[in-house]
């Protein structure tokens, strides 16, 4: 009978009941509630319908069909997360499936969150459960456009269908696959968030480089708001001037050492900090 869990069958009306219709393929007997019916059905009426398991564990039908199925797939939305566990997704019925924290990044701080989408079909669990299963790189190589070299420099949007620490791989809303790399972002975005950013490459296989960092003007203004609320945040002194290690200044500020001192020139026009002694401190008004 676990063979048939997830799939779409033609079965026939054998009785109706208090809760809805007792549904028969002529050896096994499946419920389907009356808020799963899209109509009134007569006895003998052949349906189509969707069986999964209900929460007790007992494969019940749907007239609602899903278009994510075992070798489709398809966008669902995140509804719950349960942290240990994984995240649970609406496929379209009722029930709402989980993708396992065994398909999801090791880090949770990058799990997706509500109202995110996930690319996935669906599978089973050791227990015969029905899982949804995230798409892998392989899965969405057979769908990404080829993107024109005049996107260069537009702003682009898309789905994160990976994360990592070294970067971010999303689908864009034209289809074109896109890469930010960890110093192209402030922040690592979640798996399955919606994210804006421009287009900064263009490879020859058509993919994307993207960064989702302001450009040079725009983000010297915000990193020098950042900058100087971590020192007024640090008792009026860091550990930090131009000539610091870039790679601390990344490991700080998660941003470029040319960034940094573009926005520790302009606090310093504006008199608003000095550098001593390899250090850098707030200067106090007069």
């Amino acid at each position: 009978m676990n063979n048939l869990l997830g799939t779409v069958q033609i079965l026939t009306v054998a009785r109706k009941i208090d809760t809805g219709y007792v549904l028969s393929d002529g050896a096994n007997e499946y419920l389907l509630h009356i808020t799963e019916a899209t109509g009134e059905l007569e006895e003998g009426q052949n349906v189509d319908v969707f069986l999964y398991q209900d929460k007790k564990g007992q494969i019940v039908a749907t007239m609602t069909i899903p278009d994510i199925r075992f070798e489709e797939y398809g966008w669902a939305e995140v509804v719950e997360v349960v942290r240990n566990l994984g995240v649970f997704v609406n496929i379209g019925i009722q029930k709402e499936i989980l993708v396992s924290k065994d398909d999801l990044p090791l880090l949770e701080d990058v799990w997706p969150d509500v109202e995110d989408e996930l690319f996935v079909k669906l599978g089973t669990d050791k227990r015969g459960r029905l899982l949804a299963i995230p798409a892998t790189e392989s899965v969405f190589e057979e769908t990404w456009e080829h993107a024109p070299e005049s996107v260069l420099n537009t702003p682009m949007s898309g789905r994160v269908y990976r994360a990592n620490k070294e970067g971010t791989t999303i689908i864009t809303e034209e289809g074109y696959r896109g890469f930010i790399h960890h110093t192209e972002r402030k922040r690592e975005p979640r798996l399955g968030e919606w994210v804006k950013g421009r287009v900064i490459d263009v490879k020859s296989d058509g993919t994307l480089n993207l960064s989702l960092r302001p450009l040079k003007q725009e983000g010297m203004l915000e990193d020098a708001d950042v900058i100087l609320a971590y020192i007024e945040e640090e008792g009026g002194v860091i550990p930090f001037s131009d000539k610091t290690d870039p790679e601390d200044i990344l490991g700080t500020f998660n941003i470029s050492k040319a960034a940094f001192k573009r926005a520790l020139g302009k606090l310093m026009k504006e008199k608003k900090i000095e550098q001593r002694d390899g250090k850098t401190y707030l200067k106090t008004t007069e």
